[in-house]
């Protein structure tokens, strides 16, 4: 939306501020300016002149000698190669110093163009003579300027004035961001009202006068609404003996400043009114209205209609159409047709004003392929008792630009009136709300300023039909705020009731996931949970494998992403596949994210989202580092010491003999381990690749955040090494379980610090050395106190077939 600060003055004449303070004032108080443009930013000495003398130049055909006066009491001449000119014309002249917009060509130039007297081909010219789009405009803007050369003023321009001022230039146009829920304020009477209010000035709407000869508009015309529901109300006035012709220059200036071209009296007082009043209106030739009726009705199924830009375009059953007694004539909200558009041999003109169904125009305009600018006003959801003041108001510029005869009456078609809503009032409860202590009387009188009633005897305030966004105590409370000053309510403790804001439990343990994955030199990342069905075949998974069976979307974008996940590593391997070929070097990145397990198939119900913790990474570390992460995340969230590891997980996609199961009190709660060979090709991945993936919601169930503290030891430790030698397919970690078994109450704590497998280990099997810490809380331990615990570990390791390295 946007508006000119002198169409805004129209109807606030006291309102005396800058463009800043206008775009800061206006934003504070809720009608955000996104921007402005002062039409004369580059403009700057120039005046109206007129041509008294021209001579030929003596050394160039196509120039000529002009002497302009230019109201200082003396000619200054300037050279001009405009074929335009004329003695006595009064054109827009830029003096010595001064400066323009652009160039002739109509390209602007930032920050303009200075122009210097000086000599053309050895005659000395004072100035320049001006075309509008040296000026900074078009002749679309400007229709009564020549194709080419100099702009020539009316008879009655002023020499001396200022041309920017008699050209409307001397305004500044403003860029809004309206909300949608502000109808009103999509016309220029709806932000002057706002504006008046913010600056506390008086707010001087048009007065609308009747208008209408003492004909009945009932013998010209008959409206029938088939469909209530999309058309709440049809408004229709006739003007008889049209008389086409340019619409004067103010209205064609308004016009221009929101960017519309004026095009003759009839089309610009409809462009008027509608930008004014925010209420589109469409003109129809009641010559061309067979058996002079309207009916508003919905088309019929692929209906053919051809709208006035040419095109024919095909309806259904949920566009609502404008019809005669014969044929449509227009698409309700959207565009008239080509069949009854208003030409210059038109006699006699049906005005239009209705309302539609705000969602109907949106979704129709969508479906028919064209939005313009009335369709994007009604898609809000118009005022239907504005429909009534825009067309009377349409009336009258009518007769005021002598542009036809208006018929007496109206037909207005209105079913269930819209009313205003009573809102109860609380002053109390406004201020608890704000943190204010604004009295009754000032929050009456901001409501005063913006139209709002107030029922003394009720306490109600009364908020008028165009007040859509009005409908209980808090958005007065806004309505307060916002011409109170939000910079001026003070800072304030939130009262009441409340419960200890943090994070959930789930949430929780998610974090500690992340800074452990950080901690350890991981970077998230974050992958798509749609993926394409190739992806099993890249990771290996056997076609009769259950990841198999997946939640397929119904309207994918491709087939890359036409299932949802099951499996959250294609998103890893594919990112570290990226930094790998991107020449980077010890990668390493972690994701939570989400896979989709389907409950049954065919989907029948909403599938089951499980947290999947992944880790990815290839370079420095190997599977003892993948492994260390996974027992610090562990560790960190309170699983301490249960976990076991089982290298039987069965994973076609890691390497068969580097991979497990992370088992925790008896349940698989993910595995680990290197990334097969051939899948780690078909990635062009060509480094060893380990990743990791945690089942997050298996996790939460075990974790807990219950921490115990315990003194530092006051007695010496007894550290005592064992060397085995084993067959490899003994893990340390059955020989860890023998230690916790066997190790009594003085067993501390075992560190494994050393695994060999050589020439001087026999074949198929490896030496393994662990250290083992013996500690009591309350003595310094003698060797008779952890001898019988060593010996129980020793017995129960040979029994496993474990011999000792003596």
């Amino acid at each position: 939306m946007n508006t000119s600060l002198s169409w805004i003055k129209a109807y606030v004449p006291d309102l005396d501020v800058t463009a800043q303070e206008y775009t800061d004032g206006m934003t504070l108080s809720g009608s955000k300016v996104e921007g402005f443009k002062e039409l004369n930013a580059d403009l700057d000495k120039i005046v109206i002149g007129q041509i008294t003398k021209i001579e030929k130049h003596p050394d160039a055909d196509k120039l000529v000698v002009c002497q302009v006066n230019v109201g200082t009491g003396e000619d200054i001449q300037i050279v001009t190669g405009a074929s335009n000119v004329r003695e006595g014309y009064k054109v827009p002249v830029v003096l010595d110093g001064g400066r323009v917009a652009g160039g002739h060509d109509g390209k602007k130039t930032p920050g303009g163009i200075k122009i210097k007297k000086g000599k053309l081909r050895g005659v000395l010219s004072n100035g320049m003579m001006c075309s509008i789009e040296e000026l900074g405009s078009t002749r679309e803007m400007y229709p009564e300027a020549p194709e080419e050369g100099i702009y020539i003023f009316k008879e009655d321009a002023v020499i001396g004035e200022s041309a920017i001022a008699a050209l409307g230039l001397e305004d500044v146009v403003f860029e809004y961001e309206i909300t949608s829920n502000r109808v009103d304020c999509f016309g220029v009477i709806g932000l002057a009202r706002e504006a008046a209010a913010t600056f506390d000035k008086e707010f001087k709407p048009p007065v609308v006068t009747a208008t209408g000869n003492n004909e009945n508009v009932n013998d010209y015309i008959k409206v029938r609404v088939d469909d209530a529901e999309l058309c709440p109300r049809y408004c229709a006035r006739v003007v008889k003996n049209i008389k086409i012709a340019p619409s004067p220059q103010w209205m064609q200036r308004r016009l221009a400043s929101q960017g519309i071209r004026p095009i003759n009296n009839i089309v610009d007082i409809t462009n008027y009114v509608m930008e004014e009043y925010g209420q589109p209106m469409h003109a129809y030739d009641l010559d061309t209205i067979a058996g002079r009726q309207i009916i508003v009705r919905r088309a019929a199924k692929d209906e053919k209609f051809v709208t006035l830009d040419g095109q024919e375009r095909t309806m259904d059953d949920s566009v609502l159409m404008i019809c005669d007694g014969e044929k449509a004539v227009g698409i309700a909200g959207i565009m008239g047709g080509e069949n009854s558009m208003i030409t210059d041999n038109v006699q006699t003109m049906l005005f239009e004003a209705a309302c539609f169904d705000g969602t109907n125009i949106r979704l129709s305009s969508k479906k028919v392929g064209l939005r313009t600018d009335a369709s994007g006003k009604f898609e809000k959801g118009l005022d239907p008792n504005n429909a009534i003041d825009a067309i009377n108001r349409a009336c009258q510029l009518i007769e005021e630009l002598g542009a036809g005869e208006v018929v007496g009456g109206v037909v207005d078609v209105y079913g269930k009136r819209k009313e205003g809503r009573r809102i109860p009032f609380d002053a109390a409860k406004v201020n608890q709300l704000l943190g204010t202590e604004i009295d009754k009387e000032t929050m009456l009188g901001y409501f005063k300023k913006i139209d709002l009633g107030y029922d003394e005897q009720k306490e109600e305030v009364l908020a008028p039909s165009w007040r859509q966004d009005l409908e209980c105590l808090a958005d007065l409370a806004e309505e307060v705020a916002r011409f109170y000053g939000y910079d001026n309510i003070p800072t304030s403790l939130p009262k009441g009731e409340a419960t200890t804001g943090k994070l959930s439990f789930k949430l929780r343990v998610e974090a500690l996931a992340r800074d452990t994955a950080e901690f350890c030199g991981f970077s998230q990342g974050m992958t798509y949970s749609f993926e394409s069905p190739k992806v099993f075949d890249k990771l290996l998974i056997p076609e009769d494998s259950e990841l198999r069976n997946t939640v397929v979307i119904s309207n994918p974008l491709g087939e890359d992403f036409s299932i949802m996940r099951t499996i959250s590593l294609h998103g890893m391997l594919t990112s570290l596949s990226t930094n790998y070929n991107r020449r980077n070097k010890n990668v390493r990145l972690y994701e939570l994210g989400n896979i989709y397990l389907p409950k049954q198939l065919p989907v029948t119900e909403l599938p089951e989202e499980r947290m999947q913790f992944t880790l990815g990474m290839y370079g420095d570390g190997d599977f003892y580092t993948m492994k260390g992460v996974v027992e610090e995340f562990f560790d960190k969230a309170g699983l301490h010491g249960k976990e076991s590891y089982d290298p039987n997980a069965g994973k076609p996609f890691l390497h068969p003999g580097r991979q497990a199961n992370v088992i925790y009190d008896g349940t698989v709660v993910g595995y680990l381990g290197e990334l097969h060979p051939q899948v780690a090709d078909n990635y062009s991945i060509k480094e060893r690749v380990y990743v990791a993936v945690v089942d997050m919601p298996g996790i939460v169930e075990l974790a807990s955040f219950d921490r115990k503290y315990q003194g530092i030891a006051r007695f010496p430790a007894v550290n005592r090494d064992i060397s085995m030698v084993m067959p490899k397919n003994i893990l340390v970690g059955d020989v860890e379980k023998i230690f916790d078994a066997k190790g009594g109450q003085y067993l501390e704590s075992y560190e494994l610090f050393d695994i060999y497998e050589g020439a001087q280990i026999k074949s198929g099997f490896k030496s393994v050395a662990y250290s083992l810490t013996f500690r009591a809380k309350d003595k310094t331990l003698e060797e008779a106190d952890y001898a019988p615990a060593m010996e129980k570990i020793l017995k129960a390791l040979e029994e496993m077939g474990i011999e000792l390295r003596k």
